[in-house]
């Protein structure tokens, strides 16, 4: 019966996603200059079918926000203000940071090894953490398969319903990953896997006795008066006010309301973190303007290695502890992270001096890859063109 109702709705949905105008289009005009270009490109981003798309952009000279498109394709409500978001791996740079704090007071080092930190924990099937390392560990460089398709082997509407309240232990978790092979041997290559951001939360326990959530809170939300970002866990429900979340599980088939989350991944330190716009703006301007590191561990977050051409990133993208690094097409980089889940995306980036810095959220994801591929290109067009802008 649900999935019957999900496909009668496929094609209201569709429908509001593609006729509904901007929320605040027609209160810009052209002479806005930033505001006007984000506006803009927030529409355009609709244009490629997201139902909803929330944009907010701070600047030396103010703060920019855009909203497009729609909250919620069943009831019509509109994007909401600095509505509450699923942060998805963006929780990554979180967690970072705090094992480059732990780096700085010389309880850490990056060339430590897994196995000296969590002994026999990697191990198995070809693993070895005595050659791992904690920097490959945050920079994906470790070997360490991905346990997502263990606990999402169908990608189908039907598995969603059926798992989506179950809950894994991280130590379940990369004992799955770890099942299978390593990718290739650790530190020749890179690929990005949510296995050693489960092994990074452990790590910071490990040597702190207290949880990777519990560290987070005092030594980054606290100092920073982050009241709206949270480390919800396994908890299931976003705060209000907050956008629904849609996904296609199949092209062309019908848009599926994914805004409780599916547990089985994302729930713990690669990706459960919940939180605002306004915040995570706030997050990324005080990590690179030097506010939450020492400047040799901020140094050594912007030690990069290049990211594979086929990897989803745009050309010339490197990959450090947490942070990626992506060229403007007006020259220089942007630092910044995403994260994803069923239904989702959000995309936070600032300049390197943390000046400008920006969030963007789209509420719903597509099945058809070139869809995908479309709305990838107009949401980094949006990115790019924002932090590019002098005014």
């Amino acid at each position: 019966m649900i999935l019957r109702r999900l496909w009668s709705s496929a094609a209201v949905l569709a429908l509001a996603a593609s006729s509904l105008p901007s929320v605040a289009a027609a209160a810009l005009p052209r002479s806005s200059g930033t505001a006007w270009s984000v506006q803009r490109d927030a529409d355009a981003l609709r244009d490629t079918g997201v139902t909803g798309v929330a944009v907010r952009l701070e600047t030396p000279r103010g703060t920019v926000t855009a909203r497009s498109g729609t909250g919620d394709p069943v009831t019509g409500r509109p994007v909401p203000k600095d509505g509450y978001l699923r942060l998805g791996s963006t929780t990554k740079t979180f967690v970072a940071t705090v094992v480059m704090q732990l780096v700085g007071e010389k309880r850490l080092s990056l060339d430590r090894t897994v196995e000296e930190v969590l002994p026999g924990v990697v191990s198995g099937a070809g693993h070895d953490g005595r050659t791992i390392t904690v920097r490959d560990l945050l920079q994906h460089t470790s070997g360490l398969p991905d346990y997502i398709a263990d606990v999402f082997p169908d990608p189908s509407a039907r598995t969603y319903f059926a798992h989506r309240w179950r809950a894994y232990e991280p130590e379940q978790l990369v004992g799955l990953a770890l099942r299978h092979g390593p990718d290739f041997p650790a530190g020749t290559r890179w690929a990005y896997s949510n296995t050693n951001y489960l092994l990074a939360g452990m790590i910071v326990e490990r040597l702190t006795g207290r949880t990777w959530e519990q560290q987070v809170h005092d030594r980054v939300l606290r100092p920073l008066g982050l009241r709206h970002t949270e480390t919800p866990g396994t908890r299931p429900f976003l705060p209000h006010p907050h956008a629904a979340n849609h996904q296609q599980f199949t092209a062309g088939g019908p848009m599926v309301d994914t805004t409780i989350p599916y547990r089985p991944f994302d729930s713990g330190a690669d990706g459960s973190m919940t939180g605002t716009a306004r915040e995570l703006n706030r997050f990324f301007a005080a990590l690179a303007g030097g506010k939450l590191l020492k400047p040799a561990e901020l140094a050594a977050m912007r030690e990069t290695v290049p990211v594979p051409h086929d990897s989803g990133h745009p050309e010339g993208t490197r990959d450090g502890p947490g942070l990626f690094a992506t060229p403007l097409s007006c020259g220089g980089t942007y630092l910044g992270h995403g994260g994803s889940g069923f239904g989702y995306v959000v995309r936070a980036a600032t300049t390197t001096d943390g000046l400008r810095t920006i969030t963007v959220s789209a509420h719903s994801r597509p099945a058809d890859p070139r869809t995908a591929a479309r709305q990838e290109d107009a949401l980094r067009a949006l990115i790019d063109h924002a932090l590019c802008r002098t005014a």
